[in-house]
Formats: structure tokens, C-alpha cells, sequence
């Protein structure tokens, strides 16, 4: 069976969502990041990153909500997460999720985890200050270029979704006018109507 570690509040619950959607047997094991869960030698053990998600395989560990996304996916090819045939296809679905591992993470990470770039107080703060304006140039790319709709790819669901959805709920805390992108706002509500959602939040308490 499947085991997936995950803090609540954070991007694993793009990979918790994503179980859910594949009916995947899993066990969904909670670690508070407040409380230093992600630095203990044993969790340290199974993610030496000392980061969420880790899911623990059969195979191996995997980390990284991308690579993860992807192996739920390609596992369970049945599901409504199952992966286009041709390359261009997946790589367009691999670009959108890195965009938003590589620029929008690291730009919302700015708010709270300054101190992984910078020891200055003065320079945590501004990027603390930059956060509203850079987050919102990386949901104004996807709300103007890359989203396609009703869901990220178009008519068909993919591991994208649940991805921007966690990325969307984050919006308003970091200080951005959510009004200002009526299509992630839609794609925002019709992932939180998913059963899988439902399952997902439920869960995690």
C-alpha cells in the first residue's frame, strides 16, 4: 500500500487530492511543519530534503508534487488523471505543474520562507513585501495565457487541477485581489465541488 506524507496546509494536498481521484489504497500519514515533524531523523530517513510530500512506494520514496502527480497518474491510467498518448501533450501538462513548482511556490514561499534566500532581516521583509505583486504576475499568466478551461487543459481533467487548486485557495492569504481572475475563481469552485476534495479534506480534519 501506498503511504503519503503530508502536512494539510501545504502542496501534498495536491498529491492527497490526486489519490483520491484515482481511488487509490493509501495511508495518509498528517506532520505538522510547525512542529518540526519534516526535520525528524526518522522522517529524515524517508526524505533526507526534510520537505513535503513523500510517498512511499513499492519501489521507493518519491518526492516532489510533480513527480509524484505524474506516477499517480501513469499507476492508475483508468482514472480521470489519466495522461494524453502523444509527448507534446504530457510535456504541455509537465511545463504548467513545473511553472507552478519552480515560479509560483518559490514567489508564495517568499512570505513565510524568506530565510531560505536571505538572513537580513531587511531583505526577508522585502521580499515579504514583494509577495502580493509577484504572485499575482504568476496568476495573471495562467488566468491570460496558459489556462484553457473548464479545467486547466481544456475539456479534460488532468493532474494540473489539483495542482492549481491548492496554489488558488492560497491567493487571498497572500495578499492577492482573487477578483482580478475570474477563470482560476471558476476552476477554484469546481474543484472544490470534486468528491475527491471532499474525500481529501475530510482526511486531513
Amino acid at each position: 500500500m501506498l503511504k503519503l506524507f503530508y502536512a494539510p496546509d501545504s502542496c501534498a494536498r495536491a498529491v492527497h487530492i490526486a489519490l483520491e481521484e484515482a481511488g487509490a489504497a493509501y495511508e495518509g500519514v498528517p506532520m505538522s511543519l510547525a512542529s518540526g515533524d519534516q526535520r525528524t531523523p526518522d522522517y529524515l530517513a524517508i526524505n533526507p530534503k526534510g520537505r513535503v510530500p513523500a510517498l512511499v512506494t513499492e519501489q521507493g520514496v518519491l518526492t516532489e508534487t510533480p513527480a509524484i502527480l505524474t506516477y499517480i497518474a501513469q499507476r492508475y491510467p483508468d482514472s480521470a488523471l489519466a495522461l494524453p498518448a502523444d509527448p507534446f501533450g504530457l510535456a504541455q501538462i509537465q511545463s504548467f505543474n513545473l511553472y507552478l513548482c519552480a515560479t509560483l511556490h518559490v514567489a508564495h514561499a517568499h512570505k513565510l520562507r524568506g530565510t531560505r534566500w536571505a538572513d537580513d532581516p531587511a531583505a526577508i521583509a522585502e521580499m515579504r513585501r514583494k509577495v502580493p505583486e509577484s504572485v499575482g504576475a504568476c496568476f495573471a499568466l495562467i488566468e491570460n495565457t496558459l489556462f484553457r478551461g473548464p479545467w486547466v487543459m481544456g475539456e479534460t481533467f488532468t493532474i494540473c487541477d489539483p495542482y492549481l487548486f491548492v496554489f488558488a485557495e492560497w491567493m487571498e492569504g497572500d495578499g492577492v485581489d482573487s477578483a482580478r481572475f475570474p477563470k482560476v475563481l471558476g476552476h477554484r469552485k469546481r474543484m472544490a465541488e470534486r468528491p475527491a476534495v471532499a474525500r481529501a479534506n475530510a482526511a486531513r480534519g
